[in-house]
């Protein structure tokens, strides 16, 4: 337990403390990094937080200092992408980011699985490495639910730059250009984001699905 307790202190310091205490450092988390991130809702964001701590106990992470927050409730014309330093509670990325051609139009409704699916899947992922494709520099995920994301890795779900993904395409078309299902974002920041959250960090996508919500094994538990 010391251990553990050690490994996640400067993280998430509230993980083994008495319950009244964690609340107390819980919220003021909350609210420190909502300060900085117009447009997330503090529900999504501690949920978020919540499925971070929990596949931080099981060991899936390797780096706990990052959190990416996806919140696919929100339209593509407005920034739903947001990374976290939980180290020192600041805000790194507030971006646009593209969902599947199948999920949606400007707003996203639905979500898949499913090889060949075309949609955005939900849930807790992990970063892992980076190479060069067909969409330039990416970065590979790995969906960590069972029928709900883990078949990201062989439908190659990864982070990558798109030109789509502009405020020249929302004056263009009235929402961003999508992706196959992958978390497309700007050009112009994405090497910078996907060297940050290379690694082992959490991604967490959201979208108020009360199937996957009630089946979660990293969100069910928190609410």
């Amino acid at each position: 337990m010391k251990r553990i307790v050690l490994a996640t202190a400067v993280v998430l310091a509230f993980i083994a403390a008495p319950a009244s205490q964690a609340a107390i450092k819980s919220d003021s988390l909350v609210k420190a990094l909502l300060q900085q991130a117009p447009g997330l809702r503090g529900e999504v964001l501690r949920l978020a937080l919540s499925a971070t701590q929990k596949a931080s106990e099981e060991g899936l992470l390797k780096r706990r200092d990052l959190l990416t927050v996806i919140d696919y409730s929100l339209p593509s014309t407005q920034p739903r992408l947001f990374v976290f330093n939980l180290a020192t509670r600041k805000l790194l990325f507030r971006e646009l980011v593209a969902h599947g051609r199948n999920s949606g139009d400007n707003e996203a409704t639905f979500f898949s699985n499913s090889p060949g699916s075309l949609a955005t899947s939900l849930g807790l992922f992990v970063t892992a490495d980076t190479y060069f494709g067909n969409n330039g520099y990416s970065l590979r995920l790995k969906g960590l639910e069972e029928g709900i994301n883990d078949m990201a890795w062989d439908r190659a779900i990864v982070m990558h730059g798109a030109a789509y993904v502009s405020r020249a395409a929302i004056r263009a078309l009235g929402r961003l250009g999508r992706s196959w299902g992958c978390p497309a974002v700007r050009q112009e920041i994405a090497k910078k984001m996907i060297d940050t959250l290379r690694g082992g960090t959490a991604i967490f996508a959201y979208y108020p699905q009360p199937k996957w919500l009630h089946s979660s094994p990293f969100v069910s538990a928190s609410r």
